[in-house]
C-alpha cells in the first residue's frame, strides 16, 4: 500500500530543483545581508527547527565568524534581550507559515524593527505576507506530518544563505554540491529504499528509540525523534548530541534496546565512536547510518544524505505497524 508520503518523498528532488530556480535572487539578497549583521537569530518549531540546529551546527563547525542564535518560536516571543533596531537579521522558517508561536515572534521581531525572513511553503500564508523578505518553497501542498520535501528545500535554503555568506575554506565545493543535491537525493530515493523496508521490518515491534547524532547531524536526530519517529511512526523517541551519551543515556541503554547513531566522520564523531562502542559492548541493538556508505560529499552536507534512508525506514515502520506515516492524531485538531 501507498501512503500519500510516498509521493512527496519522491517529489523532493523536483521540488529542490524548483526552490532553487525560483528563489535563488532572494537568497543571495538575504546572505548578502548576513554579511553586514551583528548577529542571526534562526527560529522555528518542529521539523523547521530542526533545520535551524543543522545549519548552526555545521556553521559553528566551519570556523566562520557568523554569530547565530537558534529559538524555538514562543523562546523568542520571550527573549527579553531584543534591542530596538539592533542590528540583526531574523529567519523564521514554518512549512504552513502559519505555526502560531512562529507567527507570534516574527511579529515581535518586525515590532523591534529586526530585519525578517519567513522561509514557508504557502505563498499566501502570514509569515510570507509579513515578513520583509518572503522566501516560499516550491514544494506545493504538504500533507505528511513529519515533513519531506518542506524540510529538505527549507534546509537547503538556510544552508545556502549562510554558507555563502561564510568564510568556510571549502565554501565553494560546498555550495556547488548544494545546488547539485537533487540529482543525489533522486539517487538515494531509488538505492536506499529496500534495505531500510527491511530494517523497519526488523524492528517494526520496538516502542522506543535514541536517536543520536554530532554535529549538524543532531538537528537531523532531532527531527528524527519529535516528528519522523513520534509523530509519523507513532514510537517513542528521544534525540541526543552524541558527547551527550555518557551523561544521562548511557544509563538507559540495555541490552537489545535500539540506537540510532549518524556518523559521518566529523572531527567531534571521535566521541560519536565511543557511544557506537558502548552500545556494541552492550549489544544494544546499534542502527548505524554511515556517510560512507550513501555519498562521497562534504560532511557539512551529511544530513541531506541520511534524511532519505532515514524517511524510508519511518515510512515503512509506520506501515508495519497500521499506521498511516503522513497522518496525526491529535496535531491539528487540539488547542494547545
Amino acid at each position: 500500500m501507498k501512503y500519500k508520503m510516498y509521493d512527496e518523498m519522491m517529489e523532493q528532488p523536483d521540488s529542490l530543483k524548483r526552490t532553487f530556480e525560483s528563489e535563488m535572487l532572494k537568497l543571495d539578497e538575504v546572505s548578502d545581508l548576513v554579511l553586514d549583521v551583528d548577529k542571526v537569530y534562526l527560529i522555528g518549531c518542529g521539523s523547521s527547527i530542526s533545520t535551524c540546529y543543522s545549519v548552526r551546527d555545521a556553521i559553528r563547525m566551519s570556523s566562520t565568524n557568523i554569530n547565530i542564535e537558534v529559538y524555538t518560536g514562543y523562546e523568542f516571543y520571550y527573549n527579553k534581550k531584543l534591542v530596538e533596531n539592533e542590528n540583526s537579521i531574523a529567519i523564521f522558517t514554518s512549512q504552513s507559515g502559519e505555526t502560531a508561536d512562529t507567527l507570534a515572534s516574527l511579529r515581535r521581531a518586525n515590532e523591534f524593527g529586526l530585519h525578517t525572513v519567513s522561509i514557508s511553503n504557502e505563498g499566501e500564508s502570514s509569515m510570507i505576507k509579513e515578513a520583509k523578505t518572503p522566501i516560499v518553497t516550491r514544494c506545493e501542498t504538504e500533507t505528511a506530518i513529519l515533513g519531506t520535501k518542506t524540510y529538505i528545500t527549507q534546509l537547503a535554503c538556510l544552508y545556502y544563505i549562510l554558507f555563502r555568506a561564510s568564510d568556510y575554506e571549502d565554501k565553494a565545493q560546498l555550495l556547488s554540491e548544494l545546488v547539485d543535491m537533487p540529482e543525489m537525493i533522486e539517487r538515494l530515493l531509488l538505492l536506499t529504499e529496500d534495505e531500510n523496508k527491511a530494517l523497519a521490518e526488523k524492528y517494526a515491534k520496538e516502542d522506543i528509540f535514541y536517536c543520536l547524532g554530532s554535529g549538524p547531524n543532531f538537528g537531523l536526530a532531532y527531527k528524527l525523534a519529535m516528528t519522523m519517529l513520534m509523530e509519523g511512526a507513532i514510537k517513542h523517541a528521544c534525540p541526543e548530541y552524541s558527547a551527550e551519551f555518557r551523561h544521562g543515556l548511557i544509563e538507559r541503554a540495555e541490552k537489545d534496546v535500539p540506537v540510532i547513531i549518524l556518523r559521518s566522520d566529523l572531527e567531534s564523531d571521535e566521541i560519536t565512536q565511543k557511544a557506537i562502542d558502548f552500545c556494541e559492548n552492550l549489544e544494544a541493538k546499534t542502527i548505524l547510518f554511515d556517510l560512507k556508505d550513501y555519498a562521497n560529499v562534504d560532511k557539512l552536507l551529511s544530513p541531506f544524505i541520511f534524511v532519505i534512508p532515514l524517511e524510508w525506514f519511518v515510512y515503512y515502520l509506520a506501515h508495519f505497524n497500521g499506521e498511516d506515516p503522513g497522518a496525526t492524531r491529535h496535531i491539528g485538531k487540539v488547542r494547545y
